[in-house]
């Protein structure tokens, strides 16, 4: 793994070892970036079940003014600060260990990017999504990374599904929020 573009461009990442690790490989994460290539300058990410913390050192390295990171693992967390301070990042972040849905849940910041991971197959995803949508501000983009046979409703909230992108088992899907379809 390696920050694609930005300030930490072409910086190496660390990542967990094991079956239960599932990194957003390169190409996802370079097509998710690309749509939101002209958004990301100034705005606030989530980056929620965020693993190593690819996805918001990558929209952080683009200029995203905060990115808040989310995840139960002690270990994941770990690693995400490791690759916050190797790239320089750390300062505009924020790391939180804890349950991604309980985190959600309480949360009062509002975000303007998102990105959703969770462990595959668990009903997290459909639990979580609708929790997310109320923390976006109008304009905001919402990722969701998971199985291609796993089906996610046409809307949440105030919020449009836009597109999907298949990347073989793997489907990202794009939300928007209705008074800004593109």
């Amino acid at each position: 793994m390696r920050v694609i573009t930005g300030t930490a461009r072409g910086k190496r990442l660390a990542m967990l070892s094991g079956e239960a690790v599932r990194p957003t490989p390169d190409r996802i994460k370079e097509a998710v970036f690309s749509v939101i290539q002209f958004d990301i300058e100034g705005r606030r990410m989530l980056d929620l079940f965020t693993g190593s913390g690819q996805m918001g050192i990558e929209a952080l390295s683009r200029g995203a003014a905060q990115a808040v990171m989310v995840d139960a693992s002690r270990d994941s967390i770990r690693v995400a600060e490791q690759n916050l301070r190797s790239t320089g990042l750390l300062e505009k972040a924020k790391l939180i260990h804890g349950d991604g849905e309980s985190y959600i849940s309480s949360c009062r910041e509002k975000f303007d990017i998102a990105f959703l991971d969770p462990p595959y197959r668990k009903g997290i995803l459909q639990r979580v999504l609708p929790l997310v949508e109320e923390h976006m501000n109008p304009g905001g983009s919402l990722f969701c990374e998971h199985p291609s046979d796993e089906e996610l409703p046409e809307t949440v909230g105030r919020f449009s599904k836009m597109k999907e992108y298949r990347y073989g088992k793997i489907l990202v899907t794009l939300y928007r929020c209705e008074d800004v379809k593109k």
